[in-house]
């Protein structure tokens, strides 16, 4: 099993993006939810993402977070070896996405998520969100009092440029552990970011590194080389986009989303999945 470090932590080269579950429109029943993570837990997998903001209402706020917390207090395996992230700062009035950075509303929202993940300190705590509104520092502050407090463990940020990723370790006094972007064949526009983190040592978790709900089935279509290297290699296209992500640094860490036992034992196969430079080069 490849690990990579998150913080000073080792986990699973591939993580378990736990919003599907959750967002209205693609959730499985809670069961299905249930059994995917622990197929995921039993293949080898230590990482699950989540946020306080998955969820298919405003009313059920943590929704995501609570499906966590049941899958792995019904897990026979050691659930203190898995590093559930969370993040806090967005909010889904009216079911939009809609942001709040302010620094009391941030020491809120991971009070809930306290709860409903019922653990004493979160593993991994991110600011969701930049918030327009409020100075990104005074976000990333109640970040580092979090941790200051023990009410998390390692503190990363989500959606941030090169500059808010550089502002956020310095507020964090060096203690920035994860980066967590959009990045896929279909949205590149992170690669800043990547090399940001490559050369600070913080991993980078990509989300939708799929190309998110609507670009999974379709990915070897709209993204012609990555199916040509799956039919050669016999392996679906899903499988080598995760290869090229973990070939792009030793930092990144892909969180696919799975509603489905069955992908994300196709996706954690990709880390024993070496694509050749020649092939490398073909996907771009």
């Amino acid at each position: 099993m490849q690990t990579r470090l998150i913080g000073q932590m080792s986990v699973s080269a591939i993580g378990l993006g736990a919003m599907p579950m959750s967002v209205a429109g693609h959730m499985p029943d809670e069961a299905q939810s249930i059994r995917t993570i622990h197929a995921a837990l039993d293949a080898g997998i230590t990482l699950i993402d989540t946020a306080d903001a998955y969820t298919p209402t405003e009313a059920q706020v943590g929704h995501n977070e609570r499906i966590v917390a049941k899958a792995l207090a019904s897990w026979g395996g050691d659930a203190g070896a898995v590093l559930v992230a969370t993040k806090g700062g967005h909010t889904r009035p009216g079911g939009r996405w809609e942001v709040d950075g302010r620094p009391d509303y941030l020491k809120r929202a991971c009070e809930r998520s306290l709860k409903a993940l019922g653990v004493e300190a979160i593993g991994l705590y991110q600011h969701h969100r930049p918030d327009p509104a409020v100075p990104y520092e005074e976000s990333i502050g109640a970040l580092r009092d979090l941790l200051d407090e023990g009410k998390i463990r390692m503190a990363g940020v989500s959606n941030a440029d090169p500059a808010q990723i550089r502002l956020a370790a310095e507020v964090l006094g060096g203690r920035l552990a994860s980066v967590q972007n959009q990045y896929s064949p279909r949205f590149r526009s992170s690669e800043p970011e990547v090399d940001v983190c490559a050369e600070m040592g913080v991993a980078f978790l990509p989300w939708e590194p799929l190309g998110g709900m609507g670009d999974v089935g379709a990915l070897g279509e709209r993204h012609a080389a990555f199916g040509e290297v799956a039919r050669e290699r016999g392996v679906s296209p899903q499988r080598v986009c995760l290869a090229w992500e973990l070939a792009r640094s030793p930092v990144m860490i892909p969180i696919p989303g799975s509603s489905r036992p069955e992908t994300i034992l196709d996706s954690l196969a990709a880390a024993e999945l070496d694509l050749t430079a020649e092939e490398l080069a073909r996907l771009g």
